[in-house]
């Protein structure tokens, strides 16, 4: 094919209208309804028509409808508040400016494989990205000077379609980056310049160099960079690369984390951005972390260790992931073909490398697990949930053997959701009148949301009632418009237009469709439910909705049984499935329905947040007690199936808790429901939707987790990065010596003598005295720390509830390096206690004794 010169066509506004394209490209307006209610203004059907899209719909606008709205001058003057509500938000300061000085350059970058920011964005295939998205919405919000890094999709995840069977089936249709809410990036410094050029990088792959071109997306205050691949200088299959979202086989999916995470390092230094903190969200990034140490080491000129010491101490890790086969992991072979030429840039062997990524350093048949490596090179680690931080630090406790499992560091950092970005348009004028005009500033205010309760029952409920019947409206134009893909006849579109009833209870599922998920579980007993759906007085309506994975069979045999049952007599008007979930979908179902609906198996859902989304929108959660509902159930806020019980027998879980669910709707959550009194209020729900909005909003805020983050991470990391590259990385030079030192000579250690006053019994109140004789070799008293661990014993002779009590030493090293130890402890309560003496690490430039994995025990 002959070459092609290309040129780039930008929509023509006139003069009066330019700021549109500063509004349409800043995805403020993912989150400001008055700047949407802008573009639809302009053209509602063209609105729709281009999937929300400001951007293209600015390029095919005809000229008259913009000479027309020029004139308008109600159009006129809220066009010109938001334009100069824009510049104003831009140039406040907020949060951060009162804890650090504030930077004009960003501290922070944060890495995930998917974001979740707009549905004509669409970069993202679940939970994971929207969350990516709401932290970046929030850190504007704060002011956080963070930068967000991702790659650019050309399909994106796939789009479902039904067929008419039921089974889904997978569409890839292509982005067009030029019709988006994205612009080529160029260097930090120049940006805005209109003769700035855009910036590249390149990543090196067996045999050939990649080239990267750098997109940038604006969010608020923050701005997300995306790498893209599909650029003529690159070959087919490495243009390819950023094709699709989780799409591919292992060797594309390592493709695409090299250059998620090594090119996505470069590329921020290409673009003149040097952040001190990296954030890694979920473990597809985890590369950045060696190509961060590889920079260090070549700008420094610093061993591996040394600059190890600064990058971990820099280095913030998120897990998701609550089962191991969800964590990448790449067997040797493929880490040979990838890196078997960047190994030697660290200074390392094969071996060596393999061993980061290794729970077990000395199996040479262990994959490379990007997690492992990502636990291994940060010094702050969490998970998503309180439980899920439990379930955490069980399942990696590998990589720190010899240490209790509740002592493994990994802690949790609760997710939240963005609230602006999904409550709906009428509720957030009633939130602006009862709550304040500030509300969306303060989302992690109590105070703010105490007065929820001032808002009159009948104008809540009203509210409520109408975002139920546009749910019903849009379901109905959704059905018709998937049948009418799947070719049924017409009398099947015709009973599209029938189903669901906008004064029914309306139940919401839209998740992921994997097995442990149960979407089925409601659906246990046909006979039970159909009586439950029906019931004349107190009618009860389901809409389902979410995609299972393109090589999940399993989760796709569930969305077909679904719409098998949906599609019989008696569900055939209060069962519906809406394909093609995406964050359009999510938005009339959160702001829609009643009551919101999970099952997963415990304790397989890290945290989830589409049951928060319901909350800020009035509706209620019934839900296993997993994830976020583990820590945010209470009687009066919702429901819970069970109480957090194990089985052992999947079969049995599912008939116990099934009964369970359904002896909640019947006795419970339906009656309440259509409790009504004289007026037609149904006053005790309402009083349950502003008691759950009042004690969940705030706590659940995505404001409140990034705040969480900035405090506990971002903060002390920036701090410990400025501690440790002072006077060319003096100090991070010591700390690895000493590392080194230390590990050379741990196992002289020797705990030799221990004992107390008590002779095996004490009594409450009474002064416990321990004392421990401990040979140290050639370490000296002030690089460890002597322990007493002690608790309460359990039934298994295990401690339980344990303490940690720092011991003194009594005396200096004798001529064989032995040093007493003794502590002193109140016994508190009776019963059983236990109590063993350890020894770890000790040093002034440690962030916790435990990260080196050296224990002794007594």
């Amino acid at each position: 094919m002959k070459p092609i010169r290309t040129f780039r066509i930008k929509p023509s506004l006139p003069e009066e209208l330019a700021g549109l394209l500063d509004l349409a490209y800043n995805l403020r307006w993912t989150w400001r309804g008055e700047v949407r209610e802008i573009f639809r203004r302009l053209d509602s059907d063209l609105w729709e028509a281009t999937g929300h899209n400001p951007v293209a719909m600015l390029g095919r606008i005809s000229q008259e409808r913009l000479q027309a709205v020029c004139k308008d001058r109600g159009f006129m003057a809220q066009y010109e508040r938001a334009c100069s509500e824009l510049k104003e938000y831009l140039s406040r300061k907020g949060w951060w400016c009162q804890h650090a000085d504030q930077s004009d350059r960003p501290e922070v970058a944060y890495f995930c494989a998917e974001f979740g920011l707009t549905e004509c964005i669409p970069l993202y295939s679940g939970g994971l990205g929207v969350l990516a998205g709401d932290h970046l919405k929030s850190c504007s919000e704060l002011c956080i000077p963070l930068v967000g890094v991702g790659l650019l999709y050309q399909q994106g995840y796939f789009r479902q379609r039904l067929n008419a069977d039921g089974w889904q089936l997978e569409m890839y249709p292509r982005n067009d980056f030029y019709e988006m809410p994205l612009q080529l990036a160029t260097r930090f410094d120049s940006e805005g310049d209109e003769s700035a050029q855009p910036v590249m990088t390149e990543v090196e792959f067996p045999g050939r160099v990649v080239k990267v071109r750098i997109w940038v997306v604006h969010v608020g205050r923050v701005r997300l960079y995306l790498l893209d691949t599909n650029v003529p200088e690159n070959a087919p299959e490495d243009r390819e690369i950023t094709d699709q979202l989780y799409g591919g086989d292992h060797e594309k999916r390592i493709r695409q984390e090299i250059i998620l995470g090594i090119g996505g390092v470069r590329a921020l230094k290409a673009l003149g951005i040097e952040p001190k903190v990296f954030h890694t969200n979920e473990g597809h990034s985890s590369f950045l972390a060696l190509e961060r140490i590889r920079m260090l080491m070549a700008e420094r000129n610093v061993s591996f260790d040394t600059a190890r010491e600064v990058v971990a101490a820099t280095n913030v890790f998120t897990t998701h992931t609550p089962v191991p086969a969800g964590n990448d992991a790449f067997e040797p072979w493929l880490i040979d073909r990838y890196f078997s030429h960047y190994w030697e840039q660290l200074g390392l062997t094969r071996e060596e490398f393999l061993a980061l990524g290794r729970q077990n350093p000395n199996d040479p048949n262990e994959p490379m697990c990007l997690t492992v490596l990502a636990m291994k090179l940060s010094n702050y680690r969490n998970g998503v949930s309180k439980l899920h931080g439990e379930v955490s630090r069980k399942l990696w406790s590998g990589i720190w053997p010899g240490l209790p499992v509740d002592e493994v560091p990994i802690t949790h950092v609760t997710n939240g959701i963005h609230a602006p970005s999904w409550v709906n348009y009428d509720l957030a004028a009633l939130y602006d009148r009862y709550l304040g005009p500030d509300w969306q500033e303060r989302l992690d205010d109590q105070e703010i949301w105490n007065a929820i309760e001032q808002i009159p029952d009948t104008e809540l409920w009203r509210t409520h009632e109408r975002r139920r019947e546009r749910l019903v409206a849009f379901a109905r134009r959704w059905l018709r418009q998937q049948l009418e893909r799947s070719g049924v006849g017409s009398a099947a579109l015709a009973a599209a237009e029938e189903v669901l009833d906008h004064e029914a209870l309306t139940i919401g599922f839209a998740r992921r469709f994997a097995s442990y998920k149960r979407a089925n579980l409601i659906l246990h007993d046909i006979n039970r439910l159909e009586k439950l759906l029906n019931n004349p007085k107190m009618p009860v309506q389901i809409i389902f909705a979410g995609k299972a994975h393109p090589r999940d069979n399993p989760g796709k045999e569930l969305i077909r049984q679904i719409i098998h049952i949906s599609r019989r007599s008696e569900f055939r008007h209060r069962m519906v499935f809406i394909e093609d979930y995406d964050m359009n979908v999510a938005r009339y179902l959160v702001q829609g329905v009643d009551v919101w609906l999970n099952t997963p198996l415990r304790p397989m859902e890290a945290s989830g947040t589409s049951g928060m989304k319901v909350v800020v929108n009035g509706g209620l959660n019934v839900s296993v007690l997993d994830g976020w509902w583990n820590e945010g159930y209470s009687s009066n806020v919702g429901w819970a199936i069970g109480a957090g019980e194990r089985y052992q027998d999947l079969d049995y879980q599912n008939e116990v808790e099934s009964r369970a669910l359904y002896d909640l709707l019947e006795k419970e959550i339906v009656p309440m429901f259509y409790d009504r009194g004289p007026d037609g209020l149904p006053r005790e729900w309402i009083k349950r939707m502003k008691l759950a909005a009042k004690e969940l909003a705030p706590r659940f805020s995505s404001n409140r987790m990034v705040r969480e983050y900035a405090e506990r991470f971002y903060l002390p990391a920036a701090s410990r990065w400025e501690e440790l590259t002072r006077n060319n990385l003096t100090l991070a030079e010591e700390l690895s010596r000493w590392k080194r030192w230390l590990r050379e000579r741990f196992d002289q250690i020797c705990i030799e003598d221990v004992h107390d006053n008590i002779n095996g019994v004490s009594h409450v109140g009474q002064t416990v005295r321990i004392e421990a004789t401990v040979a140290l070799g050639e370490i000296s008293p002030e690089n460890v720390s002597v322990q007493l661990y002690y608790g309460r014993l359990n039934a298994d002779d295990h401690l339980q509830e344990s303490q940690v009590v720092e011991m003194t030493p009594l005396d200096t090293p004798d001529e064989h390096g032995r040093v007493r130890y003794a502590v002193e402890v109140s016994c508190q309560r009776s019963g059983l206690a236990g109590y063993t003496i350890r020894v770890l690490p000790r040093h002034h430039a440690l962030h916790d004794s435990r990260d080196m994995g050296l224990i002794k025990w007594a």
